[in-house]
């Protein structure tokens, strides 16, 4: 899943992608490098961040929704009802609900449903977060929210631990860590890493300092691949070729003995 933040302050490409031409171009983009679903939000979820508009955010989404559908698979960010139903009117096919509450719009209109965790709103989810036991809370929320959907007629449910979201880095760590419990609930398992926090400020375990947000990449593959491993079925990423190389590269080095091997690569490299 590509991330394309269609808004003036998202944490990472906040600003970049305002105009609809260069959104639509930056999708296309995505998709060519291998981007499964492109993932369109107009409203920032950064800590901190204000809500905005629903007039808004439908100016920003609807035209570079419209324009990516007939071209790549589409979801919509947002946690407005009437933002999620323009979306999927314009091709959007599923719903990326960090609100973990617009399943009857999936249900209504026979697309698909992510649930997510967070603890609190954007803007102060970060201020003291706090659990008894953070793994077994979000796996309970977001596997309640995924049954009571399926029950009421969403065929197509995701669940996403929410990382980042009113979390601490020692809570995104143990999500990261024990997510093999969250797979083994039977959902297919959306995570999102992408350039967070949480990743500069363990930076210093490494590098002795922290790293800015464009000095996240490392951090951001090693975490989706790690995903992966763990058993995520989809990750949410800013460099999505980058990403895609290294999980087939990790991918391929699980292939039996005797499977395919790229020769002709390795006597270039020689």
């Amino acid at each position: 899943m590509g991330v394309l933040n269609v808004t003036p302050d998202s944490f990472s490409d906040g600003g970049l992608y305002l105009d609809a031409g260069r959104a639509v171009a930056h999708g296309l983009e995505m998709a060519r490098q291998g981007a499964d679903v492109v993932d369109v939000g107009g409203e920032s979820s950064r800590p901190g961040a204000e809500p905005v508009s629903e007039r808004e955010e439908l100016r920003r989404v609807v035209p570079v929704i419209e324009a990516l559908s007939p071209h790549v698979r589409v979801s919509v960010d947002t946690v407005k009802r009437a933002v999620a139903e323009a979306a999927v009117a314009a091709g959007a096919t599923l719903v990326n609900d960090i609100s973990a509450s617009l399943w009857p719009v999936a249900a209504e209109s026979g697309v698909g449903w992510v649930a997510m965790h967070m603890q609190g709103a954007p803007r102060t989810m970060q201020e003291d977060p706090r659990y008894d036991d953070v793994v077994a809370e979000v796996r309970a929320f977001v596997c309640s929210r995924a049954r009571a959907a399926l029950e009421n007629g969403v065929r197509e449910v995701w669940v996403d631990p929410g990382i980042g979201f009113g979390k601490t880095p020692s809570h995104n760590l143990a999500l990261l860590h024990r997510l093999p419990e969250l797979v083994g609930e039977g959902f297919p398992v959306l995570v999102g890493t992408s350039r967070k926090s949480f990743l500069g400020r363990l930076a210093p375990l490494a590098t002795g300092e922290p790293s800015g947000v464009d000095d996240r990449h490392a951090g951001s593959i090693a975490t989706a691949v790690w995903a992966m491993l763990a058993g995520a079925s989809m990750v949410r990423v800013h460099d999505v070729r980058a990403t895609l190389e290294a999980a087939t590269l990790v991918g391929s080095t699980r292939l039996p003995a005797s499977g395919p091997c790229p020769d002709e690569a390795v006597k270039t490299d020689r």
